[in-house]
């Protein structure tokens, strides 16, 4: 790939990282925000709450520095896939979070951002992997 390619690629991790690691601390600052649209079948809300953010501040500062990137990213993409439950439990549910219900197509706008940035870490992840001759 070209320097320039490979330079969006590391800025996009930069930028995304950031990005979730800021939101990461926002489940320890404001957590009652998030505790909301945790799954009832869980339980213990602020729990996952707090878990959550730390992965997501873990997984933030991975993207940030290049020699976890990859893995960080890739790692990522899984953690996006996982935690969608509460987003979808969240529209399910009709759940108010922050003062707001979305509508249905505010569901699919957030729906297609989870998926987005599950592409996004994918993309800098650089899978699928290409296997050596």
């Amino acid at each position: 790939m070209s320097k320039a390619y490979e330079s969006a690629r590391a800025l996009s991790a930069i930028v995304f990282g950031s990005a979730l690691t800021w939101v990461g601390i926002q489940h320890f600052t404001n957590t009652g925000f998030f505790t909301p649209i945790v799954p009832e079948i869980l339980g213990f809300p602020e729990f996952w709450v707090y878990v959550s953010g730390l992965v997501e501040v873990i997984l933030g500062v991975g993207l940030i520095v290049p020699i976890s990137r990859r893995r960080a990213a890739f790692s990522t993409a899984v953690f996006l896939v996982l935690v969608y439950w509460a987003n979808l439990n969240m529209w399910v549910n009709d759940i108010t979070v922050g003062g707001t219900n979305f509508s249905t197509t505010g569901h699919i706008v957030r729906a297609s951002i989870q998926v987005g940035m599950i592409w996004l870490s994918l993309w800098i992840a650089k899978w699928p992997l290409k296997k050596e001759r």
